[in-house]
C-alpha cells in the first residue's frame, strides 16, 4: 500500500480514534512466561462438554435458560438481567445509551479499570476523572462538584486493581446524589470473592442502578467473554436498543448455562475457598521478603504490592518466566504490582523469586543477590 492510500485511511478516521491509546490487555502486553499472573485469570481449565448442535441457526439474542439462571444465582427477576460479551460490552453498552457524543461526560474514580475510559474515548464521550482518596475510598464531595454534564458514573467495587470493597456508605452517597441526573454502574466482577457485599439488592430504591458481572473470575471463564448487567426493567429495556442482534454465540451460551447449574455453581463456590487460602497464603509470604514495602487488603483473586525497585523486580520475574501486571502508570501506585492468585506452585515460584531479591537500603541489581535475614 503506497504512502498516500496510508494517509489517507489515517485522516478518514476519527481524529479521537487516531488518537487512542488501546486497552492494553494481558494479552497484548504479552511474554513468554509459563506463570501467568497478570490477568486475573484462574489457573486451571475447567472443562464442560458442548451439548448443543444447532450451528446452523442464530442463537437467541437473550437466552432465555442463561438469562433464568443467572436472574436465580443474583437473587433478581429475569427482566433486570442483560446478558453480553462480557462485562466489557455492558461498560459500552452502557455508554452508548445514555451518552450524547461530544457533549455528556462519565465520570469514574482512578486508580480503576482501564476499560472505563477507553470504552468512552471510543464513542467520543468525555471521561471524567476524580480521584479516589489516599485510602482509596471515595471523594464524595469531588465527585458531587464534578457532576454537571456527567450521565454515568463508574465505580468498582471490590476496585481492580487495589482490591479493596468501597464503603457501602459512599456506594449509597454517589447514588442518592446522582438521583434524576445519572446512572451509577457498580463494577461487581469480583464480587464472588465477597458475596456478601453486592448491591443488587438496592435496584427498587434505586431505579437509576446498573450492576455489572462476569462469569471471567470466579467461575473461571475468562476465555467464554460473558458478562452480565443487572439493572431495573426499563434501564434493561434501553440497552436491548443498542446491543448486537446476537451477542452471545450458541456454545457459549451452552457453556455458560452448565456454569451456572447448581452443580456449576458449587465448584465456583469452592474454587473461591480455594483462591481465598492461596490469597492469605500469598499474602502472608510477600510480607517476609525484603523486597516488599507494602502488602494491600484484597477482596479478590488479586493481590496489589509495593516493591522497591519495582520496574527492576517486575523484569527479574519476567526474565524467569513470572509475569505479573505492572501497575506503576496508575495513579497512586507507583512502585506497585498486581499479582494474581494462581495455584500454590506459581505462588511458591512467585516467592522463592523475590525472597533473593534486597530491600530498601541495598542497591538492586540484574542479578539476584543474597537476601539479608530479618534482625
Amino acid at each position: 500500500m503506497s504512502d498516500e492510500n496510508t494517509l489517507s485511511i489515517q485522516a478518514l478516521a476519527r481524529q479521537n480514534v487516531r488518537e487512542l491509546t488501546p486497552y492494553q490487555s494481558a494479552r497484548r502486553l504479552g511474554g513468554n512466561g509459563d506463570v501467568w499472573l497478570n490477568a486475573n485469570e484462574y489457573a486451571i481449565a475447567p472443562q464442560f462438554e458442548l451439548t448443543a448442535q444447532t450451528f446452523n441457526r442464530y442463537p437467541e439474542c437473550q437466552p432465555a435458560l442463561v438469562i433464568n439462571r443467572y436472574a436465580a444465582y443474583a437473587g433478581v427477576d429475569p427482566e433486570q438481567v442483560l446478558v453480553s460479551r462480557g462485562a466489557d460490552e455492558g461498560i459500552e453498552l452502557l455508554i452508548r445509551a445514555f451518552c450524547e457524543p461530544g457533549k455528556d461526560a462519565i465520570l469514574y474514580c482512578p486508580p480503576t479499570y482501564g476499560m472505563y475510559s477507553v470504552s468512552a474515548e471510543t464513542i467520543g464521550v468525555e471521561g471524567r476523572t476524580v480521584a479516589a482518596k489516599a485510602d482509596w475510598s471515595l471523594d464524595l464531595p469531588a465527585i458531587e462538584a464534578a457532576l454537571d454534564g456527567v450521565k454515568l458514573v463508574y465505580v468498582c467495587s471490590p476496585n481492580n486493581p487495589t482490591g479493596n470493597l468501597i464503603d457501602p456508605a459512599e456506594l449509597r452517597a454517589v447514588l442518592e446524589m446522582t438521583r434524576g441526573r445519572a446512572i451509577v454502574a457498580i463494577d461487581e466482577a469480583y464480587i464472588e470473592f465477597c458475596p456478601q457485599a453486592t448491591v443488587t439488592g438496592w435496584l427498587q430504591e434505586y431505579p437509576h442502578l446498573a450492576v455489572l458481572r462476569t462469569l471471567s473470575k470466579a467461575f473461571a471463564l475468562a476465555g467464554l467473554r460473558c458478562g452480565f448487567t443487572i439493572a431495573n426493567g426499563e434501564l434493561i429495556a434501553l440497552l436491548m436498543k443498542v446491543i448486537a442482534p446476537y451477542p452471545l454465540s450458541t456454545p457459549v451460551a451452552d457453556i455458560a448455562a452448565q456454569a451456572l447449574s447448581p452443580e456449576g455453581l458449587a465448584i465456583m463456590r469452592q474454587r473461591v475457598v480455594e483462591v481465598s487460602e492461596n490469597r492469605a497464603w500469598l499474602m502472608a509470604e510477600l510480607e517476609k521478603c525484603d523486597c516488599v514495602e507494602q502488602v494491600f487488603q484484597s477482596e479478590t483473586n488479586y493481590v496489589l504490592a509495593r516493591f522497591t525497585a519495582s520496574s527492576a523486580v517486575f523484569k527479574n520475574l519476567w526474565d524467569q518466566g513470572i509475569i505479573l501486571r505492572d501497575q506503576n502508570k496508575q495513579p497512586g501506585l507507583s512502585g506497585c504490582l498486581r499479582i494474581t492468585i494462581g495455584t500454590r506452585q506459581e505462588l511458591q515460584r512467585v516467592i522463592d523469586a523475590l525472597q533473593p531479591l534486597p530491600g530498601t537500603n541495598a542497591p538492586f541489581n540484574e542479578q539476584n543477590s543474597p537476601r539479608k535475614e530479618h534482625m
